[in-house]
């Protein structure tokens, strides 16, 4: 295995050095520089850039904390502009997306948001995130065919001048140009999401040597970032842009897909959906071609040494319940959202079994 994934490393080395040094030099290198460029956006007097840094700040209480008198007073400073602005019958300046998400803040109360919670309900993980209820739904929303569209540049992609600020870090990785931009709606810790070649304008379709790149990477990254993981929504499997891309995060504990008494890792425990847990890159990707071949949807967890991929009914094809807003890779890695604080009450075990067994095809 480390044979097969190393042989070009010699000719890397010089490709790694622009991120072996910081911020993925430990996890708490990683935080402090997440936190720090949240702040830097902070000082920007755009509706966007405040509601990527409210979002994060609202998921993670320690950058909440810290934000939270910056926070107050950008809002009530750009909520007093949009004011004054649609009384005099002018635009609101900023993207539709960013317009649209601003001023459900107003409508809702900027002191009635509340923060995330997160309980156990036997294997799975539940959150209430109420933030995450306002984002834009752009493709996800869509019933789709096949597992593959042609890249649209005139769609919502990673090339859009007014994602360029949100942008956490740039650099080389593995011989690549890769960007990590901030998750906007975050739902994981350190939730970034990963462009690798963003200019090569890749539709989302996951091809053999960016499955073996990201296979790689999540090993080398493991080595300064106990916890790290991708996530991948194929197309028809709620992915939201259709521009290549991977969601970064890193946990302090295991995923609930990840879990030992699962049949997939060796356990007695079948789980709802079916999983495969595939060890070797080479089979994976002999898995993921045939999939490709047979048009299925799938979501991917690539963790160091391992990719859990659970091939599932495509998006639109099966009604969803009313407190789900569908299921891409970490809904099917066993962490649920609920966006009313009801539902996160009420829900139990079963219930979530039983919508996460509704992907079966």
């Amino acid at each position: 295995m480390r044979a097969f994934l190393g042989g070009c490393r010699a000719q890397r080395r010089q490709d790694d050095e622009s991120w072996r040094q910081a911020p993925f030099l430990s996890e708490a290198a990683l935080r402090d520089a997440f936190a720090q460029g949240l702040q830097e956006l902070l000082r920007r007097d755009e509706l966007g850039t405040f509601i990527l840094a409210y979002a994060n700040a609202n998921f993670d209480p320690a950058i909440g904390s810290a934000l939270q008198s910056r926070l107050d007073e950008r809002f009530a400073a750009l909520a007093q502009r949009c004011r004054a602005l649609l009384r005099e019958g002018k635009p609101l300046q900023g993207a539709s997306d960013d317009v649209m998400v601003f001023l459900k803040l107003m409508a809702i109360g900027f002191a009635n948001l509340r923060p995330r919670e997160v309980r156990t309900l036997g294997p799975w993980e539940l959150q209430f995130n109420h933030v995450r209820a306002l984002r834009p739904a752009r493709m996800s929303e869509s019933r789709v065919r096949g597992v593959a569209i042609p890249f649209d540049p005139s769609g919502f992609n990673f090339n859009k001048p007014f994602l360029r600020k949100e942008v956490f870090w740039h650099g080389r990785m593995l011989g690549r140009d890769v960007e990590l931009l901030y998750n906007k709606f975050p739902f994981v810790d350190l939730h970034a999401l990963l462009v690798p070649n963003r200019d090569a304008n890749e539709p989302q379709f996951l091809s053999r040597p960016y499955h073996l790149f990201v296979w790689e990477l999540v090993e080398r990254l493991a080595e300064f970032l106990p916890g790290v993981g991708f996530g991948y929504n194929s197309y028809g499997a709620f992915a939201s842009v259709n521009h290549l891309h991977f969601q970064m995060f890193v946990r302090n504990h295991p995923l609930p897909i990840s879990l030992d008494h699962w049949r997939h890792n060796g356990g007695a425990s079948d789980y709802p959906v079916v999983c495969e847990c595939l060890r070797s890159p080479v089979e994976a990707w002999e898995r993921l071609h045939d999939l490709h071949s047979r048009e299925l949807s799938y979501n991917l967890i690539y963790l160091p040494g391992a990719l859990y991929c659970v091939p599932r009914r495509t998006q639109g094809t099966y009604p969803p319940a009313e407190w789900s807003g569908g299921f891409a890779w970490h809904e099917v890695a066993g962490g649920f959202t609920a966006f009313s604080r009801e539902d996160y009450l009420n829900l139990d075990e079963d219930t979530l079994s039983a919508e996460l067994a509704s992907l079966r095809l």
